[in-house]
């Protein structure tokens, strides 16, 4: 009987073993660097508000998280490289609405589904996106500049960074609700159709306020309407597009993903102390002058928005016909 009991007690410390290892697994993340990659160059937006995120987690979880820039084929090649990691919690993506729900439609072949390869983590920001024309169009609103462009058919050009960019498709979009017919000259970037919208070399822009709106300031460019859904709290007295084209919306967002597979408590934990960082008023502050509005969701919230606007822009972008160049 001695024997018995003793069997018991062993197997039932086993089991108590086998149990708590998830437990003090999870408890021991992150046990070594993260690694927050960014699919696009240093300098931009993105770029900086990841190097903000990195700076305040590092303090928050104890372990470095350098950020990592991979640019490329728009967003897919870093996009591409997280979505091949182990979903350990330890290779991260600061990615944004166009590498997960344009680029599946503007491309012909892709390294990856931006839904079903990827964890939500969390919806970080979101860009202000403007619409700006230069001084030389007679229209301060969007109504006014409706009635120019289609009085001049032909005679209002739109820059954009470059055939499939958010630029591209939020003039793409304007045209095919409005009925106004305008020439596309796209860029290689977005600096330089900033820069020819300012000089009347192009008429109307489509952009970020990162990029227009230090122009918009100094007169060069006019600032007609933003194009989300409601009034960005950075601009108040700024109308939308809706306001005058019902059902017109281009949100720009970025957002913060995994491997898909991740363990839901690390996703958890990551969107506890993500969410923490951007309620830092000195972070709502930087993003705020750059014209970027930090968001706060659960991961739940952030995976609905992804899959509401996956299948919304991959159905526009394929009934608009744009592809990559």
């Amino acid at each position: 009987m001695r024997n018995v009991f003793s069997h018991l007690r062993r197997l039932a410390g086993a089991l108590a073993i086998s149990v708590a290892l998830p437990g003090a697994a999870l408890a021991a993340w992150p046990e070594k660097p993260i690694t927050l990659i960014v699919p696009w160059a240093a300098g931009g937006s993105t770029d900086i508000l990841a190097r903000l995120l990195s700076e305040h987690l590092s303090m928050a979880l104890g372990q470095p998280v350098p950020v990592e820039n991979r640019s490329g084929a728009s967003g897919n090649i870093g996009s591409a490289f997280v979505a091949r990691s182990a979903p350990d919690g330890y290779t991260l993506l600061v990615g944004s609405m166009s590498t997960h729900t344009m680029n599946q439609a503007l491309f012909k072949t892709m390294p990856f589904d931006g839904v079903k390869d990827f964890t939500p983590i969390a919806e970080l920001a979101l860009v202000t996106n403007t619409m700006v024309i230069n001084p030389s169009v007679p229209a301060k609103t969007v109504a006014e500049f409706i009635d120019y462009a289609k009085k001049n058919p032909g005679a209002i050009a739109y820059a954009s960074a470059g055939a499939g960019s958010t630029n591209h498709l939020s003039a793409a979009l304007f045209e095919k609700a409005t009925g106004v017919k305008m020439v596309h000259v796209p860029y290689r970037g977005g600096a330089p159709a900033v820069l020819d919208t300012a000089a009347d070399r192009t008429q109307l822009l489509f952009s970020a306020g990162t990029q227009t709106l230090p122009h918009v300031q100094t007169g060069k460019l006019r600032l007609l309407a933003v194009t989300e859904s409601q009034r960005s709290p950075l601009l108040p007295d700024v109308p939308t597009v809706a306001e005058t084209v019902p059902g017109y919306e281009l949100a720009v967002w970025y957002g913060a993903f995994g491997p898909a597979g991740m363990d839901p408590e690390v996703v958890r934990r990551l969107n506890k102390e993500i969410n923490a960082v951007l309620a830092k008023p000195e972070v709502v502050k930087k993003m705020g002058d750059m014209g970027v509005e930090v968001r706060q969701s659960t991961p739940e919230q952030f995976a609905a928005t992804l899959q509401r606007d996956a299948a919304k822009y991959d159905k526009v972008v394929r009934e608009l016909g744009i592809t990559m160049e």
